[in-house]
């Protein structure tokens, strides 16, 4: 591609899997373009399929939550994407097929973007970008080489800590807030 405007107009018109079919927008980002972190989530979920916009439904509205009390800016600090880029219907998922058919897009928008650090939010990401099988609650928090000498680092995904609404130490909540610190902490190292 000759540029990234050139790359998320390919994206919007893409057709190689059926998500294409069921798809009322393509979610291709948000934040932005020149931040040293970006986030990989999973998929779009309705709220997201209706705006174009990713992490926009109450996972959403919880990760903005939980960068600004970290002093995150979502609009300037972070570049938000997902592995792939049409929602998946009934929020499942989104296969190997399907993400590999939008591989291409995950892999220039980490090229273009250049981060210094990589969030992975939650496991679909993490079984996107590394070669494990170890559980997040396993790897979270713990950081690996990524592409362009980033940095890789596994999270809960927001929608998980919806569920599990407890603070105390030791909670994913918890852990989480701990993980952000720790990406802050991070990026001023490097």
């Amino acid at each position: 591609m000759k540029n990234f405007d050139d790359l998320k107009k390919k994206c919007l018109g893409c057709q190689k899997c059926e998500l294409s079919k069921t798809r009322t927008n393509v979610v291709f980002e948000d934040g932005n373009r020149q931040a040293k972190i970006m986030l990989i989530g999973e998929a779009p979920g309705a709220n997201e399929d209706e705006t174009g916009l990713p992490f926009v439904g109450r996972a959403g509205k919880l990760l903005t939550k939980i960068l600004t009390e970290h002093g995150i800016d979502r609009e300037k600090d972070i570049y938000i994407c997902n592995t792939v880029k049409c929602r998946p219907p009934e929020n499942r998922v989104p296969t190997d097929f399907e993400k590999q058919q939008c591989r291409e897009y995950l892999d220039s928008q980490i090229e273009y973007v250049n981060p210094r650090i990589i969030i992975l939010c939650g496991m679909t990401a993490v079984k996107s970008m590394l070669d494990t099988k170890l559980s997040i609650s396993k790897i979270r928090g713990k950081f690996f080489d990524g592409p362009n000498f980033s940095k890789m680092i596994p999270i809960f995904h927001p929608s998980y800590l919806l569920r599990n609404h407890s603070t105390e130490e030791g909670s994913p909540r918890f852990l989480t807030n701990q993980d952000i610190e720790k990406i802050k902490n991070e990026l001023v190292s490097l």
